[in-house]
């Protein structure tokens, strides 16, 4: 029986095959790193943090570095476009409304008005105007980020993910790993297979506690599960992102503690997209377990008030998964004991609007020195 071939030493391997670990992975490739992409399930899959059709892209931030990392995220977003050949972002504008004396919603307006980006301001009296099919809360105030808009998540994961096979990257699928063996070279071992790289970057989403602890990284992350929801317009094309209606967050609202978010309709006509921006801590392994619908029943009253051109019930109800962190800031950061390992993690507050950008800096802090193993330092 003839002897197998050895398998090659990477540059990086990549674990985790969503947004993050793909974006990162293609710009890996992108400088000439020979990069193997790994994934627990089967391509394309609906079980993490990157599928479904639509994300929210946005400059409306509360601290300055997020508005500043944008601006280089649109830029990023902008020539994967060009090199991909497929529209990936549309804009329509972010509707954000809150009580006008409350904590978000001022720090969100000051953030923009001192980093001077585009934005429109709503008085009450005109708001109608504008923004027709909504109820503005008395005392909201309300005002448009105008480069915001909607990210085609689905679109953008399938284009990146090209882009770094055509570049020279190896994407191999349903391969859950089992095993991280620290070192100068990093030994992954999966179901199926035994992979050596000279550097690692773990973006496993919802996984990464699970991957983490194992190689002495306990992270203090939560995963939870959203009711991603869809309602019905009454009059068809009312909320259209063809008629230009706006994506919206809702700060501070009569009915919850946590945002509410929403996008036009789009991927399925006729219905639009407005989601709780929390849910119930849940096991990613057992996800159908977690039955919590609480959040719709918010949302439900929510539509009721304010959207009164919405069917007050959702007519399709998906699910997503979040990780989040205690201060709902992402984990980008070298192992503290291994310098050739890089975590990302806890990007779920964020949506993906900032995966482009973050990855990017992901690969900034990258290992330079495949050898700069601290434990031997």
């Amino acid at each position: 029986m003839a002897a197998q071939p050895p398998s090659p030493v990477y540059d990086c391997i990549v674990v985790g095959a969503g947004i993050q670990g793909s974006c990162a992975a293609y710009h890996l490739a992108k400088n000439q790193r020979k990069t193997l992409l790994l994934e627990q399930f089967v391509l394309p899959h609906s079980r993490g943090s990157s599928h479904g059709q639509t994300r929210i892209i946005r400059k409306a931030y509360k601290e300055d570095f997020y508005a500043h990392m944008m601006e280089e995220s649109y830029e990023l977003w902008a020539q994967l476009e060009k090199e991909a050949g497929v529209q990936l972002c549309r804009q329509t504008g972010l509707l954000l409304m809150g009580p006008e004396t409350g904590k978000d919603y001022q720090l969100m307006k000051d953030a923009m008005q001192r980093n001077k980006l585009p934005l429109v301001i709503l008085n009450p009296e005109e708001f109608s105007q504008h923004i027709p099919n909504v109820n503005l809360t008395g005392g909201d105030g309300a005002l448009v980020d105008t480069t915001a808009g909607v990210l085609y998540a689905d679109r953008a994961l399938s284009a990146v993910q090209r882009l770094f096979q055509v570049l020279g990257g190896v994407i191999k699928d349903g391969q859950k790993v089992t095993d991280i063996k620290p070192g100068p070279v990093v030994t992954v071992t999966t179901a199926a297979a035994v992979y050596q790289a000279k550097s690692l970057v773990i973006t496993v989403g919802t996984w990464a506690s699970k991957v983490l602890s194992p190689i002495g990284l306990n992270l203090p992350l939560q995963v939870l599960k959203i009711n991603v929801c869809y309602w019905k317009e009454k009059v068809a094309g009312s909320y259209s992102v063809n008629r230009r209606f706006p994506c919206f967050i809702q700060l501070e609202s009569q009915e919850a503690s946590h945002d509410i978010y929403g996008l036009p309709s789009n991927e399925y006509p006729g219905l639009m997209k407005v989601c709780y921006h929390t849910g119930s801590e849940t096991d990613p392994d057992d996800r159908d377990g977690q039955t919590d619908r609480s959040d719709v029943e918010i949302l439900k009253r929510y539509v009721s008030r304010c959207f009164p051109g919405l069917v007050p019930v959702p007519a399709v109800v998906e699910s997503c998964m979040y990780t989040v962190t205690p201060d709902l800031h992402f984990v980008l950061d070298y192992h503290p004991a291994h310098r050739n390992i890089v975590i990302g993690a806890g990007f779920s507050e964020h949506s993906d609007q900032l995966h482009h950008c973050l990855v990017w800096e992901l690969h900034r802090i990258g290992p330079q020195d495949p050898t700069a193993d601290s434990e031997d330092s």
